[in-house]
């Protein structure tokens, strides 16, 4: 299958397709006698692994480790569980973070709606930022 066959069909484009190819996830295709790229069959299904653990925010790097460890005939199971966990760990911290930040903003508009600019002195920066 062609480069463009291959994108149309997994939704990517060539330009993709060619980076995949230079990060190490997809092995170069043979060649056709014109020097066109033709992807052997199975490369629709890697492409289609690769942009779902993207989605489910991999690294390329991550992806290219789970993909050397298949293509060592060894399947990475345990790894991949192991690093969603991770992933899991870090979204919900920032999770965390961005809510104590809500919060914050919350308490700061309150301030803000009750602060009258004319009771700011020269020496206040900005009072609502820094009462409390």
């Amino acid at each position: 299958m062609r480069i463009g066959a291959l994108a149309a069909a997994t939704g990517t484009t060539t330009k993709t397709l060619r980076y995949y190819e230079q990060a190490g996830l997809l092995a170069d295709p043979p060649r056709t006698s014109g020097g066109y790229r033709d992807y052997p069959a199975h490369a629709r299904a890697r492409v289609g692994f690769i942009r779902s653990a993207q989605a489910a925010g991999l690294s390329l790097a991550e992806i290219r480790d789970i993909l050397a460890i298949r293509d060592g005939g060894h399947p990475p199971c345990g790894h991949v569980t192991e690093l969603l966990g991770r992933h899991l760990a870090d979204v919900e911290h920032r999770i965390a973070e961005l809510e104590a930040t809500r919060a914050t903003l919350r308490e700061l508009t309150r301030t803000a709606s009750t602060t009258d600019p004319a009771t700011c002195t020269e020496g206040d920066i900005c009072r609502i930022l820094t009462a409390g």
